[in-house]
């Protein structure tokens, strides 16, 4: 069986820790008030507003339950997290946004849209603390003020084991706080700006990327400058990443929208949509089944309306 890639790091203590691509816990949130969000959806190009309908809250649920139970059943541990209804918060399912936990910190990110900046509680926050017993807090959110963001992962692809960031330059992930929030914490920066087939900004990287241990998935065609595409196909092969191409269509039906993980016993998940599985040809299927075994969530309300697919919908816990 395969097996996910490793790194040690020897400490002079004697201690030795493994730095891993892929873990095997996350946060979810269970949703309290999901349904379309007309803030995100003025560059979220993925919303349909025609499925926000009554029923949106209740086929949401039912599809996010039925995903944590899959994730659970295979040895994926799930930190499930209840959104509140105080207050109206359509995209809270989409956690991975607003936090990371890695290099035994928490990482707090400023949120676009107005309306998305409420998800983050403090209720929230020491759930996380408590369960990862992370005390370490960078809290980045005060760049809001200035109109300044970095939407988590969806903004970021890191590479946890070569400490490089990939990132696909948009007013949700905005240049210079990228490289300062990089160079405060020693990595390296891969920057890019991508288009979707009908020349729309990609707002966020992970719906155009995502990577995996000893692979990456990518629309190469969406990097429209060479020396940009040149940059980042040369970095994912020095790494010892097999690039597996997704078309600009594959994109608007989630295929870039994959998280990779392990569970307890360290065997490797690919975890996607069965909407992004229906758009990956045999060739690609075949690659990506080399690497990892492939989890399918049947998730249509939640991509239809939130613009969001399944990674979107899983925050790594690096603890």
């Amino acid at each position: 069986m395969f097996a996910p890639a490793v790194y040690f790091l020897f400490l002079t203590t004697g201690f030795t820790f493994a730095i891993m691509q892929t873990t095997s816990a996350i946060a979810m949130m269970r949703p309290a008030s999901f349904g379309f969000n007309r803030e995100t959806a003025k560059d979220n190009y993925f919303q349909n507003k025609n499925l926000a309908t009554k029923n949106i809250q209740e086929a949401a649920l039912a599809e996010f339950d039925q995903m944590v139970s899959q994730l659970r059943s295979v040895g994926i541990q799930v930190l499930l997290l209840q959104d509140d209804d105080a207050t109206v918060k359509p995209d809270a399912i989409f956690l991975n946004n607003w936090f990371c936990c890695m290099d035994e910190t928490l990482f707090i990110f400023p949120m676009h849209a107005a309306n998305r900046r409420i998800e983050k509680t403090q209720s929230h926050i020491d759930t996380l603390k408590a369960f990862t017993h992370i005390h370490t807090v960078q809290n980045w959110s005060n760049h809001e003020e200035a109109a300044v963001f970095l939407e988590g992962t969806g903004s970021m692809i890191i590479d946890h084991v070569n400490r490089i960031i990939y990132a696909c330059l948009s007013q949700r992930t905005n240049k210079d706080l990228l490289y300062r929030f990089a160079k405060k914490n020693k990595y390296q920066v891969i920057a890019f700006t991508a288009k979707d087939k009908n020349g729309n900004a990609i707002y966020h990287t992970n719906v155009m990327m995502c990577l995996g241990p000893q692979f990456a998935v990518i629309c190469l065609d969406a990097i429209a400058d060479e020396t940009e595409k040149k940059k980042v196909s040369e970095s994912l092969a020095q790494t010892g990443h097999t690039c597996i191409a997704i078309t600009q269509d594959q994109v608007l039906q989630f295929a870039g929208n994959m998280l990779a993980l392990h569970n307890s016993q360290k065997e490797p998940f690919l975890v996607m949509s069965s909407t992004a599985y229906t758009a990956l040809n045999k060739s690609q299927l075949e690659k990506l089944e080399k690497q990892a075994t492939i989890l399918t969530a049947h998730v249509p309300h939640i991509e239809q309306a939130g613009g969001g697919s399944v990674r979107c919908m899983m925050a790594e816990l690096f603890y």
